[in-house]
């Protein structure tokens, strides 16, 4: 590692950005420095115009990658170099206004159906059920569940927060069955043991990639031509609650949103709701003049 790569991970660390924050920016500034063949603080400003406008123009890279570039040069060059260039005044990733793919409950049942390895049915099943993310749930910890209050406790999820979701009452034993599969000490759903050892030798939890990989094979079997994510089980639980009348303040809390504003967006998604609103026009409007 460079003493210039070092000096942006402390600078990092010490803003306390997560560890695949802190990766994402570092990776960023690496194929900044790729692109042009040479250190990156030997950039100049209008190289780096160039860049970004590569980034939009040529490359057409998404507005996720456009902003992750953005943000993790704008830290290297003002953080670490301390270089006030006023291109960062300039530069700005357009906002998206796509809504996010939702499922019914009947296609994420079917989905859950085709799942036949039982790590993976279960962890899909407990994303949906509980509204998590991937990363929270593969993190799981046998002591997170609260089987007397029915809680999941969530540690250090998304910014580094603790929270408590609601454990439905047909989850638990689900849970409990596939527990019992491997017993392992610490993690609900344990890593790969290597060759020869026991499920209770491993130390980490089982890879994203795996679960990942299973909810698009059975996203395929199930005939849906969605496109959709293992995190678009996240969104239609937070849906299909909304749809149900739970207040968006409990859902904004259990999804670890910081801001409502983050939650309304599962109103424009919800057909309940909107078959309820104009079946109340239609009623308030049924004595309309002419």
């Amino acid at each position: 590692m460079t003493p210039l790569r070092e000096k942006m991970l402390a600078d990092l660390q010490l803003r306390g950005l997560a560890t695949k924050t802190q990766e994402a920016y570092i990776r960023a500034v690496r194929q900044l420095a790729a692109h042009y063949d040479k250190p990156p603080d030997q950039i100049t400003e209008d190289e780096l115009r160039a860049y970004f406008l590569y980034l939009k123009n040529e490359k057409q890279v998404s507005r996720s990658s456009q902003t992750i570039a953005l943000c993790g040069i704008k830290f290297f060059y003002q953080q670490t170099l301390h270089r006030e260039w006023h291109l960062f005044e300039l530069v700005r990733v357009p906002k998206s206004n796509t809504l996010p793919t939702v499922l019914s409950q009947v296609e994420v049942y079917r989905i859950l159906n085709q799942l036949r390895h039982p790590t993976y049915r279960t962890c899909l099943t407990a994303i949906y059920a509980c509204g998590l993310r991937l990363g929270e749930a593969i993190r799981l910890q046998v002591q997170d569940i609260d089987s007397d209050r029915m809680w999941l406790h969530l540690r250090q999820g998304k910014g580094s927060k603790d929270r408590y979701v609601p454990l439905p009452t047909t989850l638990l034993p689900t849970l409990r069955r596939f527990w019992t599969t491997h017993r392992h000490p610490t993690w609900l759903f344990p890593g790969r043991p290597a060759k020869g050892q026991p499920p209770t030798a491993v130390t980490q939890p089982r890879d994203a990639s795996g679960v990942q990989r299973a909810f698009k094979l059975a996203l395929t079997e199930s005939g849906i031509v969605k496109e959709a994510t293992v995190h678009t089980l996240r969104h239609s639980w937070a849906t299909h609650l909304l749809e149900a009348g739970v207040n968006l303040r409990h859902i904004q809390q259990w999804l670890g949103h910081s801001s409502i504003q983050t939650t309304t967006r599962y109103t424009h998604l919800t057909q309940t709701a909107e078959i309820n609103a104009v079946a109340c026009i239609n009623q308030l409007m049924a004595e309309l003049p002419g």
